[in-house]
C-alpha cells in the first residue's frame, strides 16, 4: 500500500479548519480525531475498490541488438484480466546506462483490455542492458491510496560498439581498388604466388629463372611473383587493466574495437582473411571462421560484453594463441598501449617470438592531452605539467624503438585518428606486397 500527495494535503486542508471549529465547542481533540478517521476510512474505502495490480499479464517486444548510442523502442504490453479499471502509475526498472527516456509511465487500463507503454532506450554503455521488474501502483477511484506490487518480466538488449569509425571505410576501399587495379613489374620479393613467365631483362634476380621454361625458348626465361591474396590477419586485443584508461572520454579499449573493426572491415573486402582474439589472462573473446558480413557481426557480438579486467595482460601466452590460429605467415595486430618501459616489459620480450614467424604491427592509443601538454609552459605549473608530458612521450618513443628494433611496426595516434591510421598502414603493406 501507497498513499498519495492528494491524501497529505486534504489532511492539511482539513486540520485547520476542523480544530478551530472544535475550538468554539471546547472539542478541538475530538474534532481532530474525527477528522482523521473519517480521512482514514475514505483511505481505506479508496484501497479496496483499487484494481489488483498483481492481476496484469506483461509482455515485452524488445529490439535484439542496438549500437551505442543510438535510440531503440522499447515496448511493455500490460493486459488487464482483472474485473476493475486500473488506474495507476508504471515503472519498469530499466539500469540507468540502458537511457529509458522517463521513469514512470501513467496507465488507464479498463477490464479485459490491453495496453502498451513505449519507452525510447539510448544507450550510453555497451553490453548487455537489463531489465527485470516492473513496478505497478494502482490507485482508488479518490486518488487518495494505491496497491502497488512489482511484477517480473525480464528483458535485456546488447548494445554494441558504435563502429564510428565506419566512415573512413569508402575512402579506404577505393584505394584498394587503386592497389588491385595497380600494374606493376612483378619481381622475386614482392610476393611468393607464381604469376606468368617472361624474358630476362637486366637487373633480373637469376634464383627467378625458370630453366625447364628457358630449356624450351631460345630466351632466358623467368618467373614473376605476386603477393598471395588471401593472407591471415590475426588481431590481437589487449583487455588488461591499462586499456581501461580513458581517452578523450573514450576508453581505450573501445578505440581498439573501432580500430579492429575499420580493419577487418577493410581486410576482408580485399580477400584477406580475419581472427580476432580478446585476452588478458584469460580468453575472453574469440572470433575465428568468419567472413564478409557474417565477420563483422560475429564482431560486434564478441566485443559488446567486454570490459577491461584490472589485471595486468598475459604477453607470454599471445603467441601459443595465435599459433592456434594459423601457422602460416600473417599479419599480427596488436591493440595494447605502449607506456613506460617497466610496463610494457613483458611486451618487448614477447615480440621476437612473433617477428620470426609474422608480420607485427603494434597500434596503441595517445592521449592528446598529453601531445597538447608539451607546449603549454605559460607559467610554473604549465612548466611541470609539460615536464612530465615530455617524459610520458620518451617513454613511449623508447618503447618504440624497441619494438622496432625487434622487427615490428608501430602505429600510434589520438582515438580518432588511430582507426584510419592503421587502415592505412595496412594498404601501405597491401602496396609495397610484403602482405
Amino acid at each position: 500500500m501507497t498513499v498519495s500527495g492528494r491524501l497529505v494535503g486534504l489532511l492539511a486542508l482539513g486540520v485547520v479548519p476542523v480544530v478551530l471549529i472544535g475550538e468554539l465547542y471546547g472539542q478541538a481533540l475530538g474534532a481532530l480525531g474525527a477528522w482523521i478517521l473519517l480521512i482514514s476510512v475514505l483511505v481505506v474505502l479508496d484501497l479496496v475498490l483499487a484494481a489488483s495490480p498483481r492481476r496484469l499479464v506483461l509482455e515485452r517486444s524488445l529490439p535484439a541488438r542496438v549500437r551505442l548510442g543510438e535510440t531503440v523502442a522499447a515496448t511493455l504490453y500490460l493486459t488487464n484480466t482483472g474485473r476493475r479499471m486500473l488506474r495507476g502509475v508504471v515503472r519498469d526498472a530499466w539500469q540507468p546506462s540502458a537511457g529509458p527516456s522517463t521513469a514512470r509511465s501513467p496507465l488507464v487500463l479498463p477490464a479485459g483490455e490491453r495496453r502498451a507503454i513505449t519507452l525510447a532506450l539510448t544507450p550510453f554503455r555497451r553490453g548487455e542492458r537489463r531489465t527485470e521488474r516492473v513496478t505497478v501502483r494502482s490507485f482508488g477511484p479518490l486518488g487518495l491510496s494505491a496497491r502497488q506490487a512489482t511484477l517480473l518480466a525480464p528483458g535485456r538488449i546488447r548494445v554494441l560498439p558504435p563502429f564510428n569509425s565506419r566512415k573512413h571505410l569508402p575512402s579506404r576501399l577505393a584505394r584498394l581498388r587503386e592497389l588491385d587495379g595497380r600494374t606493376s613489374v612483378m619481381i622475386r620479393g614482392q610476393g611468393t604466388e607464381f604469376d606468368s613467365l617472361r624474358e630476362y631483362v637486366r637487373g633480373d634476380d637469376v634464383r627467378s629463372i625458370d630453366w625447364r621454361a628457358t630449356a624450351r625458348h631460345s630466351d632466358v626465361v623467368v618467373r614473376t611473383w605476386r603477393p598471395e591474396r588471401d593472407r591471415r590477419v590475426v588481431i590481437v586485443i589487449d583487455t588488461g587493466r591499462t586499456q581501461a584508461a580513458r581517452i578523450d572520454d573514450e576508453p581505450r579499449i573501445d578505440t581498439a574495437f573501432e580500430s579492429a573493426l575499420l580493419l577487418a572491415a577493410l581486410a576482408t573486402r580485399a580477400g584477406d582473411r580475419v581472427d580476432l582474439i580478446m585476452f588478458d589472462r584469460r580468453l575472453r573473446g574469440r572470433v575465428h571462421g568468419a567472413s564478409g558480413p557474417e565477420l563483422l557481426s560475429r564482431m560486434v557480438d564478441a566485443m559488446a560484453p567486454i570490459e577491461p579486467e584490472l589485471i595486468e595482460m598475459d604477453w607470454t601466452a599471445v603467441p601459443g594463441l595465435v599459433r592456434q590460429v594459423t601457422t602460416q605467415r600473417s599479419l599480427v595486430v596488436l591493440a595494447t598501449a605502449i607506456d613506460a618501459p617497466g610496463i610494457s616489459r613483458e611486451l618487448m620480450a614477447m615480440v621476437p617470438q612473433l617477428t620470426r614467424n609474422h608480420l607485427v604491427l603494434v597500434s596503441s592509443v595517445t592521449d592528446p592531452d598529453v601531445v597538447g601538454g608539451v607546449l603549454e609552459r605559460g607559467d610554473r605549473e604549465q612548466v611541470y605539467r609539460a615536464a612530465a608530458a615530455e617524459r610520458a612521450l620518451l617513454d613511449v618513443a623508447r618503447v618504440t624503438t624497441v619494438l622496432k628494433q625487434y622487427g615490428a611496426d608501430v602505429v600510434t595516434g589520438a582515438p580518432a585518428d588511430l582507426p584510419p591510421a592503421l587502415a592505412d598502414r595496412y594498404l601501405a603493406l597491401k602496396a609495397a606486397g610484403r602482405l
